[in-house]
């Protein structure tokens, strides 16, 4: 069995490695794109009535709709639009959308609407007197998010945005479905191959619940130390 997972053409263990590179850059792109957005999101929603209605109906949107469904409408949807705004200015060519690409974007869309609630939340936690204060000081808004607000701000979500990495992190295995080769694909082709795939699919397991770990042992250790700064 253990043949299987040799590295070379007499085992897949190269491939499942490739995969599981794939899975970490999916998981990663989406999860600081979606981090970002939120932190953006957070500020614009401040900004009125309007765009708070605005971040309030992405959010609800994109956190009630499944994961997997986002990912067939960005998959089938985005290539449609494209083609016809292309076609439209007279371009007619076929125009081929990275799997990749389409798949991170639609995990950092989700991955944006949890961060939202997550930063808002966090946010809502800073006391007023600080805020208040540093107004009295003649900070400028600006000033007063990136020295006051932010630091916080990020110590108090950390824990909620250490379990949206995990949820985008198994989410992943959604993109199998788009023919991306990542972890997951790669071990339903092994599976296929071999005829073995309740091994494959173990041993798939097996890593994700390993970068799991160790992905909660390296998010604990930043938290300790982001306690200790704000201590």
């Amino acid at each position: 069995m253990f043949e299987l997972f040799s590295f070379g053409s007499s085992g897949w263990g190269d491939e499942l490695l490739s995969g599981l590179a794939t899975t970490l850059a999916l998981a990663a792109i989406a999860f600081i794109a979606g981090s970002t957005l939120g932190l953006v999101m957070l500020l614009f929603r401040r900004q009125g009535t309007l765009p708070r209605y605005i971040v309030v109906g992405y959010v609800t949107i994109f956190r009630g709709v499944p994961e997997l469904l986002i990912l067939y409408l960005f998959f089938f949807g985005t290539g449609a639009i494209i083609q016809s705004v292309a076609a439209s200015f007279g371009y007619t060519s076929r125009i081929n959308l990275s799997g990749f690409a389409l798949g991170a974007f639609a995990l950092a869309v989700v991955a944006a609407a949890y961060a939202t609630e997550a930063l808002r939340g966090a946010a809502n936690s800073i006391p007023k007197g600080q805020l208040e204060a540093a107004d009295a000081y003649g900070f400028s808004p600006t000033k007063r998010f990136l020295l006051i607000e932010l630091p916080q701000l990020l110590r108090v979500a950390l824990p909620a945005l250490g379990n949206i990495w995990l949820i985008i992190l198994k989410d992943t295995a959604l993109v199998s479905l788009t023919a991306v080769a990542e972890l997951m694909r790669q071990a339903t082709v092994a599976a296929g191959s071999t005829h073995r795939p309740f091994t494959f699919y173990a041993a798939a397991a097996l890593i994700y619940l390993v970068v799991s770990f160790c992905s909660e042992r390296v998010l604990n250790r930043v938290e300790r130390q982001f306690a200790l700064k704000g201590a």
